[in-house]
């Protein structure tokens, strides 16, 4: 049994999604399982690294980055992702009010104008060296 490390997929998550990896072709077989590909993808994806800081337990990035290419333009993450949806791993999530914006008016104060009352005498049109806004 491998003991899976933080970014990395559970046995029972990968015995869920392993039937939708297509088999190795004829040839050389590939020094890196599919297993293995998909944790680095997953690792790459959660830190936010480039391809080439991939840590080497993972291979080499030029292989996990075409192994992603191909799941990819085949659809099969979709496929993986829909299957593994209903067991989602909630340990990074985080939400409170802090990172939910709200609207602008949304906060109920009442906006003061920026240069007094109307009724003012000393409106913009009245700033003493203010070209710009001479009275028409």
């Amino acid at each position: 049994m491998i003991t899976p490390k933080r970014y990395e997929l559970e046995d029972a998550q990968w015995d869920r999604i392993k039937g939708y990896f297509p088999p190795y072709r004829t040839g050389r077989p590939s020094s890196l399982d599919n297993r293995t590909a998909l944790n680095a993808i997953l690792w790459l994806m959660r830190s936010g690294a480039p391809w080439r800081d991939l840590p080497e337990r993972y291979g080499s990035w030029k292989t996990v980055y075409s192994r992603f290419r191909a799941w990819v333009s085949s659809g099969l993450f979709e496929q993986v992702f829909l299957e593994l949806i209903d067991d989602p791993d909630m340990e990074n999530l985080s939400l409170d009010s802090t990172i939910v914006r709200a609207h602008q008016k949304a906060t109920g104060a009442k906006k003061s104008r920026m240069y007094g009352r109307k009724s003012s005498y000393w409106t913009k049109s009245r700033w003493p060296n203010d070209q710009d806004s001479r009275t028409r």
